[in-house]
């Protein structure tokens, strides 16, 4: 039987008149906010991985910066980190729709997250010029296009089933993670099927009882 993923790439080669992923990869979904704490930690810390041993070549990443944020009445955003994070979370949704190559956004909202994490964020425009990127995305923000991106985000964020209870909040291939985030390199090489398989995923490794706990193991921040 064909994967969620296989599924989300017939979708977009319908609409949109392309083939975007490879059939047989991987759909890593990362749901998250910029400036929470236990976000930056994942993504630097851990999400970096995806740069080692091909594990990218098995991958179709879907970074989606909503989080818990809040869309309200008059159509503005209330983000749980403040005003600054619903900034940043428009600047990572321009970069990943002006740069949709994984390896480009990522290496981006990388830099962006490791200064979150040093406290250094009047520094964040500089990534462009670390990652070598353009400042297109700025502009995108201006234009009040970066609204409509996050206003995607927003849906879809709503739409999932079942509800996020806390970020960051990582998909495989449509199934939530949950408390066993952190572990996702492990999940990914188990829903694998192709042959050409990474050296990440070597030797395979087993999967754990870590979902069943019904607390998370390590600290994240709730939806409200």
């Amino acid at each position: 039987m064909a994967s969620p993923g296989f599924f989300t790439c017939m979708l977009l080669a319908l609409f949109i008149g392309i083939w975007p992923c490879h059939a047989q990869n991987v759909t890593l979904s990362v749901y998250y906010e910029t400036l929470c704490p236990y976000c930056s930690d994942f993504i630097v810390n851990h999400l970096f991985k995806l740069f080692h041993s091909r594990l990218f070549s098995i991958v179709n990443l879907r970074l989606v910066p909503w989080g818990n944020a809040v869309l309200q009445s008059d159509g503005s955003f209330l983000c749980q980190h403040g005003p600054d994070e619903c900034l940043l979370n428009t600047i990572e949704a321009c970069t990943i729709s002006v740069y949709p190559n994984e390896e480009q956004h990522l290496t981006f909202i990388l830099c962006l997250e490791r200064l979150a994490s040093a406290n250094k964020l009047n520094e964040w425009i500089n990534c462009f010029n670390t990652t070598g990127l353009a400042t297109v995305p700025i502009d995108c923000y201006k234009s009040g296009y970066g609204n409509v991106l996050e206003n995607q985000y927003a849906a879809e964020t709503a739409q999932l089933d079942p509800p996020h209870k806390f970020v960051p909040w990582v998909l495989v291939d449509g199934q939530p993670l949950q408390e066993d985030f952190k572990n996702f390199v492990t999940y990914v090489c188990n829903a694998y099927k192709g042959e050409q398989v990474p050296e990440a995923c070597h030797p395979l490794p087993l999967m754990n009882n870590s979902l069943k706990k019904a607390t998370p193991s390590y600290p994240v921040c709730y939806a409200t």
